[in-house]
C-alpha cells in the first residue's frame, strides 16, 4: 500500500505558496500546515490547513513527515537542521546555501538523522534544457564540441532579496544556479577548467550580468551567459537561447517553449581546388552564402515534461521506485563550482577544479 506524503511548508511566500498550489494537484500527498512570520499571508488559506507563525511549531506536528522550506536563503541552514533534528523529510528551495560549506552541514546532519533530503531544483525538467539534454544524449549531433545556454532580460534593475547580497542576491545565485545546475547535470564528464566573468553592469551591490566557461574532460566547452540589461531588438531575444554544436550537425533551441531546429550540410567542402564565392568582404570557400540544397534542417526531438515531474520522482524515490534525480552531493558540486567562479572572475584567471 503507497503511503501518501503529509507535507508541511517553511515559508509562504511567493514560492511557498506556488507549492501549495502544485501540492494540491498531487493525489499521493496532501498539505498539512503551513508557517510563516507574516500572518497576512494566511488570509485565504483553507481552514483545514494548519497555520504557525513559529517554525518548531510545525516542526512538532507528528502528522507531518516531509518539510518544503522556502524561507529566505540565509536562512535554509537553520531550517534544514531544524528539520532535520525534527526527523522530517525535507526538500528546500534554491539556492540551496550560501555557500559549499553550509552544503557540507545540510548533508551530514540529513544523514546522521536519518532523513531523505533534497533540493527543488525544478529547472532539471524546464522543457527547453530537456530538448536540449535529449539531443546531447542521443548522439543526434554527432561528437559534441560546444554546448551554449542563454538567458537576456530588458529591466535590468533587481528587485526584493534579490538586491541584498547578504541574502543570497544577484543574478549567479538566482539563474546561475539553475542554468549551471543544467549544464552539470547534462554533462556526463569531469569539469577541468572554469573561466568566468561576473559584473555589476547597473547594480553597484550584486551581479546582473556573468558569461561562464565550463571546460569538460570530454572535450566540450559550454558556454552559459546571462544579463538583465542584455538588449537587443531581435524577434524573441527576451527568452531562453540554446546553441549546441558537433561534427555531424548544430541544433538551435529558443524560447522556453521550445521553437528551433537541428541543421546539417548536405556535402562537406573538400580539400581541393573549388569555386570561389565573392562576398563583400572578399573571397571564401567557407563563409559566403552556402549553395541551394546545400543546408539541411530537422525538426528538434519531442519531449513532453513538466515541472511536476519532480515531485513525481521525490514521491517515487519514497517509495523505492525510482532512483532520486537531484542528489544533495550534486547540489553539493554545484555551490563548489560557484565559489570557484567568483574566485576566477574576481582575478581573471581560468581555475582548475576537478
Amino acid at each position: 500500500m503507497r503511503k501518501q506524503l503529509n507535507i508541511g511548508i517553511i515559508g509562504y511566500g511567493f514560492m511557498g505558496q506556488t507549492h501549495a498550489d502544485t501540492i494540491a494537484q498531487l493525489d499521493y500527498a496532501q498539505l498539512l500546515a503551513v508557517c510563516d512570520i507574516d500572518p497576512d499571508r494566511f488570509k485565504e488559506l483553507p481552514q483545514q490547513i494548519k497555520a504557525f507563525t513559529e517554525a518548531d511549531a510545525l516542526l512538532a506536528e507528528p502528522a507531518i513527515d516531509t518539510v518544503i522550506i522556502a524561507v529566505p536563503n540565509q536562512l535554509h541552514l537553520e531550517m534544514v537542521l531544524k528539520a532535520a533534528r525534527a526527523k522530517k523529510d525535507i526538500i528546500c528551495e534554491k539556492p540551496l546555501a550560501m555557500n559549499a560549506k553550509e552544503v557540507k552541514e545540510m548533508i551530514a546532519v540529513a544523514e546522521k538523522e536519518k532523513v531523505r533530503f533534497t533540493v527543488h531544483q525544478q529547472r532539471r525538467w524546464d522543457h527547453d534544457y530537456r530538448v536540449a539534454k535529449e539531443i546531447f544524449d542521443q548522439g543526434l549531433l554527432g561528437t559534441p564540441y560546444t554546448v551554449k545556454s542563454a538567458l537576456y532580460g530588458f529591466n535590468g534593475n533587481m528587485h526584493d532579496w534579490h538586491i541584498y547580497p547578504e541574502m543570497g542576491g544577484g543574478m549567479l545565485y538566482d539563474w546561475g544556479v539553475h542554468l549551471i545546475d543544467q549544464i552539470l547535470w547534462m554533462m556526463p564528464a569531469k569539469l577541468k577548467t572554469i573561466y568566468a566573468d561576473v559584473r555589476n553592469v547597473i547594480n553597484e551591490q550584486v551581479d546582473d550580468y556573468f558569461n561562464i566557461q565550463l571546460y569538460f574532460e570530454n572535450g566540450v566547452n559550454a558556454q552559459v551567459e546571462l544579463g538583465t540589461y542584455f538588449l537587443n531588438s531581435s524577434e524573441n531575444w527576451f527568452e531562453r537561447h540554446w546553441f549546441l554544436g558537433g561534427n555531424e550537425g548544430s541544433a538551435k533551441i529558443d524560447g522556453f517553449y521550445p521553437r528551433g531546429e537541428i541543421t546539417r550540410t548536405s556535402e562537406l567542402l573538400s580539400n581541393v581546388p573549388g569555386k570561389i564565392t565573392m562576398t563583400h568582404a572578399g573571397p571564401t570557400r567557407s563563409f559566403g552564402p552556402a549553395p541551394e540544397g546545400r543546408i539541411i534542417t530537422e525538426a528538434l526531438p519531442e519531449v513532453r515534461v513538466n515541472h511536476r515531474m519532480f515531485f513525481d520522482n521525490y514521491y517515487a524515490y519514497t517509495q523505492g521506485q525510482a532512483e532520486l534525480i537531484v542528489k544533495p552531493t550534486e547540489i553539493l558540486r554545484l555551490m563548489e563550482v560557484i565559489e570557484a567562479i567568483r574566485i576566477s572572475a574576481n582575478y581573471h584567471q581560468s581555475i582548475s577544479f576537478e
